[in-house]
């Protein structure tokens, strides 16, 4: 990294809560936020966002006559957006960029029309730009009245953390000293849960924890879906209000095999790591949040390589999906939320199934990965200063 970056303000909204008071109490529990939703007539698991949530989106909805038609990831987009620019001390009017982006975008809205056009033949005037990608950001700059460019992109689950690649690159390149950047994602609808149960990777567990992410002697797949919107204020610089420092950036894309596939050693994140790392000795590192979506080949592929790159005394590892599911485009970002927050706290967040690890005393560095469908990870290291 030519400059330092800092982390000003990170804001989320998921099954975990809306503060960080609540969000790491969320996290010190043991008891997971999965619970059965019906769809198709057919209970299955999913990670919902609070009720009291649900009724901030309502209140959202009805406070501008525009925001009426929106779906409900602009919607979670617009209300964290407002919660770190806030923290941040950013204000209407200053010049920042912002990158939110979402892996399957206005799901809810897009199946409303479709069913629409079905049933009618017709669909209503906002369809089309009421369910493009682009909705996020754009509705957000509006929102804040922003200065600066506004960009929007899918890069499936690994969404929300190239939104910080990218603006890493604006920041370093000169063309911005401010970024806000992250995923939104609602994903809980009839079809979506159709096309991953097609998949066979959804969850059909009997125990206590559905999605068993980061079990490698697991012998079905465990994923489960969660809603979620979570969003960070980047700066150039050393900042005083700083809450960590982005040290090392990596990216890599798998050979394609298969459309959905990682390969067995997950070779991009041998790559994003080591790029990572680049000018880090990796035993700085004291923990890695994992992707690990709760899949047989994702989790296990996942920590090949992490052994490939760390070798057999790796840092302590975990992931947060068998707490709050698989919130696609924003996991990345909630991943990250919960590396600052362990090192805020000094605490390490295991899995409760999982196997002992030994705890290192202190956690100033972090590595979260993400990976999205094809292979296209991300790894970041963050560290306290």
């Amino acid at each position: 990294m030519k400059q330092k970056i800092a982390i000003t303000s990170i804001a989320s909204i998921s099954p975990l809560g809306t503060t960080p008071e609540v969000i790491w109490e969320n996290y010190l529990s043991d008891t997971t936020l999965i619970s059965t939703r019906e769809f198709n007539e057919e209970l299955q698991f999913v990670a919902a966002i609070p009720t009291t949530i649900r009724n901030e989106i309502a209140i959202l909805r009805a406070s501008d006559t525009k925001y009426k038609a929106l779906d409900e990831t602009v919607l979670l987009g617009l209300l964290v957006a407002r919660q770190a620019v806030c923290k941040a001390g950013w204000t209407a009017g200053d010049e920042f960029g912002i990158n939110i982006g979402s892996s399957r975008g206005a799901t809810q809205l897009f199946e409303k029309y479709h069913k629409e056009f079905l049933e009618t033949g017709k669909t209503s005037t906002l369809a089309s730009p009421t369910t493009t990608l682009g909705n996020i950001s754009s509705w957000v700059a509006h929102d804040l009245k922003n200065r600066g460019p506004e960009i929007s992109h899918s890069i499936t689950c690994s969404t929300a953390l190239h939104a910080v690649l990218n603006a890493v690159a604006w920041l370093q390149s000169g063309m911005a000293t401010k970024f806000l950047v992250g995923g939104s994602e609602a994903p809980l609808t009839a079809f979506t849960i159709a096309q991953m149960n097609a998949l066979k990777i959804y969850s059909k567990e009997t125990e206590a924890y559905p999605c068993r992410a980061f079990d490698f002697s697991k012998t079905k797949n465990s994923m489960v879906l969660g809603e979620a919107a979570s969003v960070a204020c980047l700066e150039l610089g050393e900042q005083e209000n700083a809450l960590a420092y982005i040290e090392g950036i990596g990216y890599a894309t798998d050979d394609i095999e298969h459309n959905i596939s990682i390969s067995d050693e997950a070779n991009c994140f041998q790559k994003s790591m080591k790029m990572a790392l680049k000018g880090i000795n990796p035993s700085e590192i004291d923990a890695i949040v994992m992707h690990a979506p709760g899949t047989l080949k994702g989790d296990t592929s996942e920590y090949k390589a992490i052994q490939k790159v760390f070798g057999a005394n790796h840092p302590m590892l975990t992931t947060n999906k068998w707490k709050v599911g698989h919130t696609f485009g924003a996991s990345g970002m909630l991943s990250l939320e919960m590396a600052i927050l362990m090192m805020q706290h000094n605490h390490f967040i295991a899995v409760p199934y999982a196997e002992a690890q030994v705890l290192r005393q202190e956690i100033r560095k972090v590595l979260i990965n993400a990976v999205g469908f094809g292979g296209n990870a991300v790894s970041i290291v963050l560290s306290k200063d």
